[in-house]
């Protein structure tokens, strides 16, 4: 059974039955065998399914972000922009998939050579609890649109939300089996993987559990792309606009509770503005608030997905503050019910500290001094993660250089780092490989297939 808990009240909410590994198979089956007639419609039928798609999750957008905020937290008006995101999702490779998937051709001594892409089969999307709805579509998607059919396995947290998005597919009309919901409890997740039907795998996650993922795909020798965790560095140089720099990164580390692979975790300040950057982050820190995430005009912060998520952070930040670093608000375990955390600014910290090393995947900001732009650029690239990173400054010479230097697969210059269906996103390192979104996202389950003729 799948037993999802209501992170703000840390009560129980109704049970799920999760599919055998026989029922598992069977749902694999039906996508599987639903896979030739998809493979065979057009691109620009796909694209009428998609739309018909965005436009059924928009007439459910309440439901979705209503089942979001109880099951993992959400605040409701996240829910539904998220909701909206995921739909603008569909409807940006409804619009672009044919022009990312033409052939292209390419000079050799054939007549004509040419590349063309074609889909693999049937693609796993193992997928995690934090946005349930957007890391959804975008997988689903382009991996649709490609000409794939798809089976979601999402988070044990949130089976109201993925079955309700499936309900979404269905009543656009999609053809039957072409888009399937696999409630399964994650110790049968393997055994998905290794149907011989599954031809690729995308997982989003952690890095401990995407290197299982990894090996058990690898294992079937069977395409995957990883999007894992992140310990993303944010510069602030002393030229930066310190006002506008301080509203982006608060905003960027307190979305979803601060539970986002992608949000400034580190923040790397030169030192002549070290302390009136500190002080504006307190500032902004100190009057932020947790509330119910299902009030639907509160701007308060929701809870931690999950008590065990909650303490972990916990633990994270304690074990900074003994390593010296200091804490100018937040940092106390709330008593009361629900896995609520504060928004928590440590300061001082330093390399090898628990939240400089360790994703940290809540409302906690980690600062640190450093002399000068050489010194950022190092201790920013001071990591075995590489998702996202950003630099604010006024030197668009410096910036230009920070694009170049900074180990990420995304750099965003005096602004947020964001996913964007238009652009790839994805990682290095522990964060993950293969890429998402953009045209390199749907071409990421597709047979890049060489034709020769004489």
């Amino acid at each position: 059974m799948l037993a999802p808990v209501n992170p703000t009240t840390g009560q129980k909410l109704a049970e799920v039955a999760s599919l055998s590994a026989a029922e598992a198979n069977n749902v694999i089956d039906k996508a599987v065998a639903a896979f030739p007639a998809w493979r065979d419609l057009s691109i620009a039928r796909r694209a009428e399914y998609l739309k018909a798609v965005a436009a059924a999750m928009r007439e459910r957008k309440d439901r979705l972000a209503e089942l979001m905020a109880e099951e993992m937290g959400k605040p409701y008006r996240e829910g539904l922009g998220e909701v909206e995101k995921g739909a603008t999702c569909a409807e940006y490779y409804a619009d672009h998939a044919e022009e990312f998937l033409s052939s292209e051709v390419l000079a050799s001594d054939a007549s004509n050579s040419y590349v063309c892409y074609q889909p693999l089969g049937t693609v796993l999307g193992i997928l995690p609890w934090n946005a349930p709805v957007w890391l959804g579509l975008r997988f689903l998607a382009p991996a649709l649109m490609a000409g794939n059919t798809c089976v979601m396995k999402a988070d044990p947290n949130v089976p109201g939300t993925a079955a309700e998005l499936t309900e979404a597919f269905h009543a656009a009309g999609l053809p039957a089996d072409v888009m399937a919901n696999l409630p399964l409890e994650t110790d049968l997740v393997g055994d998905a993987i290794d149907h011989p039907g599954i031809k690729a795998v995308s997982f989003t996650g952690s890095s401990n559990a995407g290197k299982k993922v990894a090996a058990r795909a690898a294992a079937g020798l069977k395409p995957a792309v990883l999007e894992l965790g992140g310990s993303d560095p944010c510069i602030v140089l002393a030229d930066a606009d310190l006002e506008k720099a301080c509203d982006v990164i608060t905003l960027s580390r307190m979305i979803n509770a601060g539970q986002s692979c992608i949000a400034v975790k580190r923040l790397i300040v030169e030192a002549p503005v070290y302390d009136q950057v500190c002080d504006k982050l307190y500032q902004r820190f100190s009057q932020l608030e947790t509330g119910d995430p299902l009030e639907k005009d509160s701007q308060a912060l929701g809870p931690i997905a999950r008590k065990d998520l909650q303490l972990g952070l916990h633990d994270q930040v304690t074990r900074t503050i003994q390593a010296g670093a200091r804490c100018l608000t937040g940092g106390d375990l709330p008593n009361g019910e629900g896995f609520f955390y504060p928004p928590t600014l440590l300061v001082d910290v330093k390399p090898g500290m628990a939240a400089f090393t360790e994703e940290t995947f809540g409302p906690v900001l980690s600062v640190i001094k450093v002399a000068d732009f050489e010194e950022a650029l190092q201790v920013a690239n001071d990591t075995e993660y590489g998702l996202g990173s950003s630099i604010w400054t006024a030197d668009d010479r410096k910036g230009e250089t920070a694009t170049q230097v900074l180990q990420a697969g995304q750099v965003a210059v005096n602004g947020i780092v964001k996913t964007d269906p238009r652009l790839p996103s994805g990682g290095i390192g522990l964060s993950g490989y293969g890429r998402e979104l953009g045209p390199h996202g749907i071409r990421e389950f597709v047979n890049t297939k060489q034709v020769w003729i004489a």
